[in-house]
């Protein structure tokens, strides 16, 4: 049962979203536009208004356009207390990623784009790493070509969390499959879902659903 939709077309579908960082958010022909409204270090997260429960399936479409850069889903992100992520105790957070995977937060994120970095450009990877302590726990091949090669195609990128399994797809094709054991801290359940993306990377946004298992 879907839970949560948004078509994503133009800046007014971001209502109520939260924004950290510099995000700069355009209507495109055939979608959202999102890039970074700084300078190539001012990357940035932005967080839907919602929170979901524990068993659900996050889906949308995403092109990238200019690269380099990264982009990533965070999702069942609490405070390390379990609390809301915007508790005005905890620090202050403007997009520089050890605010979100060694700070005060607890979440899951899909790196399903990786294109900053010459290693990361070199071997394409899909990364799902577990918050606080940046602990890696699952690696795929990515299937999505750089952003010239794509050439404005869009892919449909699904990420799956069903208690203790997390799974990733790309076009129906899966990537990782993973069963959190909880050596690396405590199970992860409920929480916020966030998109994030390192300058300078444009990509474009469309057709997010959030659905029930």
């Amino acid at each position: 049962m879907s839970v949560y939709s948004n078509a994503l077309r133009g800046p007014d579908d971001l209502v109520g979203w939260i924004a950290e960082g510099p995000v700069d958010a355009r209507r495109a022909q055939d979608g959202l536009r999102l890039a970074s409204a700084g300078g190539p270090e001012a990357h940035w997260t932005l967080w839907c208004p919602e929170e979901f429960g524990d068993r659900i399936a996050i889906s949308w479409d995403f092109s990238p356009r200019a690269e380099p850069g990264l982009a990533m889903l965070f999702f069942g992100a609490t405070s390390l207390l379990g609390g809301s992520i915007f508790d005005p105790s905890l620090s202050p957070r403007d997009g520089g990623y050890p605010q979100y995977h060694s700070g005060e937060l607890r979440t899951l994120h899909a790196s399903y784009f990786r294109r900053r970095w010459p290693d990361e450009r070199s071997f394409h990877t899909c990364n799902l790493r577990k918050s606080p302590g940046f602990q890696l726990v699952a690696s795929g091949a990515d299937p999505v070509p750089p952003a010239l090669d794509a050439d404005g195609r869009f892919y449909r990128v699904e990420v799956l969390k069903d208690g203790a399994r997390v799974r990733l797809a790309i076009d129906g094709l899966p990537l990782f499959d993973w069963r959190d054991d909880e050596v690396d801290g405590p199970l992860i359940g409920s929480g916020r879902i966030g998109f994030r993306q390192m300058a300078p990377l444009v990509a474009h946004y469309r057709d997010l659903e959030v659905r029930t298992l």
